[in-house]
């Protein structure tokens, strides 16, 4: 009895423990972590709800709008706590409903089920991509980023990421390419979606094929085998859309946008049985000029895989956001993004709303006002438009201020640019470039054919059409003589006197190298004696040879002031040129010309000249050894400083792997057509001084470089905006003052008068009774080399035979298959290997020379540059007709614009935020 007693007292002992460590238990729940165990079970029961905000909208300077904002209903999906069973359903009926009435939706699943099998949609894109540059499809992103770095003729000695760089800075050219990994970014993104579903080649160990990664995830999903394929696909569109949202799966998947009210009208009466769907007010991006002004306003699109990190997790942007992605749209992207507004309700089990907690409305964002007039801005994009269109077919260009009959004819006139600037302030007042974009093509996301349309007409051709690329801020080229402006500040600085007369003689000989006048070329006439103004007028490349370089070429003696190169463009640089202009859009600025940048040119050009020919040039162990081909050219570029003899050289090339029987050609090609070509000399100099050679500038910089001539040489920073809404503006940099004097200015400007009103002025006959007094300048520029064709193979197959008739395809075929596979580090593209592969089976007859006779060459660029009124200038314009012919070409396009700011000028008086049209 005892020991049984004893056994009672044990349990009721052990009860007591337990019942107090339950107690104390009951006691922390209920008490201590009352709060956090209320707000965990509330957490479950609260949703929150995202309303987009929308973009603060972009205004000219009247306050008309140039980016809106329209009212649209898009469908959402928060499929939290639903089973899959039930997600699947309401996804299959969600999509087949918006089907019905013609609306598109979202369709990132990147698994297509085509011709009876399935594949991934990456590699379509790649090869859309490839075809759409003019590569073969099957090309590795290594073989497309060469082939790239040889269209646009970057230095072969810089690194990737140097060449990736120049390719985004220069040539605004982004190839879908990681040079990290060099891989297509389109493989990256496979990777990442398998990956995010596990299907990754870390996960399985292998490569999983289109179909059975579609098929695990039908079982993943539970997807039911009673759906078909199509179905099957429809559902797994919503959960990608879903499985994107990541660590945000607490927002909703939007499952399509702007729908139309057929949908709309059929989602709300089967709202009951589509359970996390929701139809939702927001606004779409809506630009009511359409293609006007596109290049200043940009583009908005989906944050990319890249800038996910960026844009969601560190500036928390909803993944579903459209953000700005080129001009004032990118630029101004933290101004013009609103604060989306978050309303956190309390749900049902059921996912009924039984409760708001709180609210807090979307804000828009802030509106930006433009310096552009949209008036002038339509008038200059028609203009353009116009003047390519008729100069294509030598036909009549009929403005409102004049026609004007193109004589000449130039097919390859499908680009150029104006710009016209305010000339006190440094505004833009409109900034067209051709050809343009719809930037409405973006407004919900762009479609792959709607893209691949606006891409460049031919990749292998920098200048070629390209709809996205801005002409006005981007394209920097030669600005023939309207760059004598600045030559004759630049003399006058160093001392020159206007007024003293120089005799045209026709031509310079320097060696065997006749530098002629253009009236010399044309019919061996001369200018006779000409002081600055008449030679501006009668644009004397003569004249400005002289005092470009300080020397009567007629007489032979020394004007009497010491001028170089330098002078000129430190000039040059004082007046906008070859500098930053300010503007807060993408613009290119390239080098100015100078010593150190001619031998770097030099270099890269003989760098590349022994790599095109290294199989013509060097043994085939060298050539087969890509580091010691690489360290053999870098020795012999090495020299170009040091200039060695013509006997030095061929000394030296047979330690370098020359072949024997090259060794003299290769000898004179270095010595004659690069070292001796590296440092300045006079014939650079004379090509500066009609503005030719390596000085190139954007008509940005052309329009702010006459404008500071126009209001007394200060140089003004160049501005799109006017005004932000809720914002001061930095103030703006003082201007800057040339080092010029106002009878320095006063001598230019008189010979720009006279250009249109003298009596030998080549643009007479636009402005000579235009209402008012203009002063221009018109530039013929040149461009050397041929355009290259859009595919270098199909080139050659039409021409085979023509270059020699011995030559069959197979065998070119086999060849260039052989280069690329064995010499790859040096033939590193199809269009390179092609031409060597025609050279090798010759045995040397075919020359590059003979490959490129039928091949375009480039047309000469038309410049004109304008202000006015001419003794009080206001507005300053600069035309860019790229292979427009001559220069006085762009003239009627000056004239419209000019004739469209003084019709407008007495309008509009005051430009504030309150701003209307009057």
């Amino acid at each position: 009895m005892k020991r049984l007693g004893f056994r009672y007292y044990q349990l009721i002992i052990v009860g007591i423990v337990l019942m107090a460590i339950l107690a104390v238990r009951l006691f922390v729940l209920t008490v201590i972590q009352h709060d956090t165990w209320s707000a965990s079970a509330l957490s479950l029961s609260q949703k929150e709800i995202y309303t987009s905000a929308p973009r603060g909208r972009i205004l000219d300077r009247y306050g008309r709008v140039l980016a809106d904002n329209v009212h649209t209903f898009s469908v959402n999906f928060d499929a939290t706590g639903m089973e899959n069973e039930e997600i699947n359903r309401v996804a299959l009926e969600t999509i087949e409903i918006l089907e019905s009435n013609g609306d598109d939706f979202t369709d990132e699943f990147p698994i297509v089920f085509e011709d009876g099998r399935f594949q991934y949609t990456y590699q379509q894109e790649i090869e859309e991509w490839l075809i759409s540059e003019g590569m073969p499809t099957y090309y590795t992103a290594e073989q497309a980023f060469n082939q790239i770095r040889e269209n646009l003729e970057i230095d072969e000695s810089y690194d990737v990421y140097e060449a990736q760089s120049e390719m985004q800075n220069i040539y605004n050219v982004y190839p879908p390419i990681s040079v990290k990994t060099m891989t297509f970014t389109k493989d990256q993104d496979k990777q990442i979606f398998l990956g995010i579903h596990s299907l990754d080649k870390k996960n399985l160990e292998y490569d999983i094929s289109a179909e059975d990664a579609f098929n695990k995830l039908r079982e993943k999903y539970e997807i039911d085998d009673s759906y078909s394929i199509e179905e099957a696909r429809k559902i797994l569109i919503v959960r990608q859309e879903i499985t994107e949202l990541g660590y945000s799966k607490y927002m909703s998947a939007r499952l399509a946008t702007d729908i139309s009210d057929a949908s709309i009208i059929m989602l709300k009466e089967k709202s009951s049985s589509l359970k996390g769907i929701t139809v939702d007010s927001e606004s779409k991006r809506y630009y009511p000029y359409g293609n006007t002004a596109s290049h200043i306003l940009g583009y908005i699109g989906k944050i990319s895989e890249s800038a996910r990190a960026e844009y969601v997790t560190e500036k928390g942007y909803n993944p579903n956001d459209l953000i700005g992605q080129s001009g004032i749209e990118s630029s101004f992207e933290s101004v013009l993004r609103g604060t989306d507004g978050i309303k956190t309700v309390q749900v049902d089990a059921k996912g009924n709303l039984t409760k708001v907690i709180s609210e807090t409305e979307a804000v828009k964002g802030d509106d930006v006002y433009l310096t552009i007039d949209m008036d002038m801005q339509i008038v200059a994009e028609e203009a353009l438009e116009e003047a390519l269109t008729e100069i294509r077919r030598a036909g009549l260009f009929e403005g409102k201020y004049g026609n004007y009959k193109y004589g000449t004819a130039y097919d390859n006139a499908n680009v150029g640019a104006v710009v016209a600037i305010e000339i006190e302030t440094g505004e833009i007042l409109a900034m067209a470039s051709y050809p343009d974009y719809d930037p409405n093509l973006f407004a919900t996301g762009i479609s792959s054919e709607n893209w691949l349309a606006l891409q460049s007409k031919n990749a292998r051709d920098y200048l070629a059409p390209a709809p996205l690329y801005n002409v006005a801020a981007r394209t920097a080229v030669q600005p023939g003589s309207t760059f004598k402006m600045a030559v004759g500040l630049a003399a006058m600085r160093q001392g020159w006197s206007p007024d003293q007369k120089l005799k045209d003689d026709g031509f310079v000989m320097l060696g065997n190298r006749p530098f002629n006048c253009l009236i010399w070329t044309t019919n061996h006439s001369t200018h006779g004696y000409v002081d600055l103004a008449h030679a501006l007028e009668v644009s004397c490349n003569y004249y400005f040879y002289d005092i470009g370089s300080g020397i009567d070429h007629y007489t032979g003696k020394d004007l009497g002031y010491t001028i170089e190169m330098s002078d000129i463009m430190e000039t040059a640089m004082q007046f906008g040129l070859g500098v930053p202009t300010g503007i807060e859009i993408t613009e290119t600025v390239a080098p100015v010309p100078s010593e150190d940048q001619k031998l770097t040119a030099m270099k890269s050009s003989l760098r590349h000249h022994l790599n095109s020919n290294a199989e013509d040039f060097f043994e085939s162990s060298v050539v087969r050894d890509e580091e010691l081909l690489a360290e053999y050219i870098e020795e012999i570029v090495s020299w170009t400083e040091e200039n060695p003899s013509r006997g030095t050289i061929i000394e030296r090339l047979p330690d370098y792997g020359v072949k024997e029987e090259r060794i003299e050609k290769v000898a004179d090609d270095c010595k004659y057509s690069f070292f001796n070509q590296a440092k300045i000399t006079l014939a650079d100099d004379f090509n500066i001084s009609i503005g030719q050679g390596e000085n190139m500038y954007t008509p940005v910089q052309m329009a702010n470089y006459v404008a500071t001539i126009g209001n007394g040489g200060y140089l003004n920073e160049v501005t799109l905006i006017k005004q932000i809404q809720n914002h001061e503006l930095e103030p703006k940099k003082e201007p800057v003052k040339a080092d010029v004097t106002d009878e320095q200015l006063d001598a230019v400007i008189e010979g720009m008068k006279l250009v249109t009103g003298g009596t030998n002025g080549n643009m007479r006959g636009v402005f000579g009774s235009f209402p008012v007094k203009v002063a221009a300048k018109s530039g013929t520029a040149e461009k050397s080399g041929v355009i290259q064709p859009a595919d270098e193979v199909e080139y050659i197959k039409k021409y085979l035979r023509y270059l020699d008739y011995r030559l069959s395809w197979a065998d070119v075929e086999a060849e260039m298959n052989r280069l690329l596979t064995e010499e790859g580090s040096v033939y590193r593209t199809e269009a390179a290997a092609v031409d060597q592969a025609v050279k090798n089976l010759s045995g040397g007859r075919v020359t590059q020379s003979m490959i490129n006779q039928w091949k375009d060459v480039y047309d000469p660029f038309a410049w004109v540059v304008a202000m006015a009124p001419a003794d009080d200038p206001e507005i300053a314009v600069a035309v860019l007709l790229v292979q427009g012919g001559t220069g006085g070409y762009a003239a009627p396009v000056a004239r419209e614009v000019i004739g469209e700011y003084f019709k407008l000028n007495a309008d509009y008086n005051t430009t504030t935020l309150e701003t209307v049209i009057q």
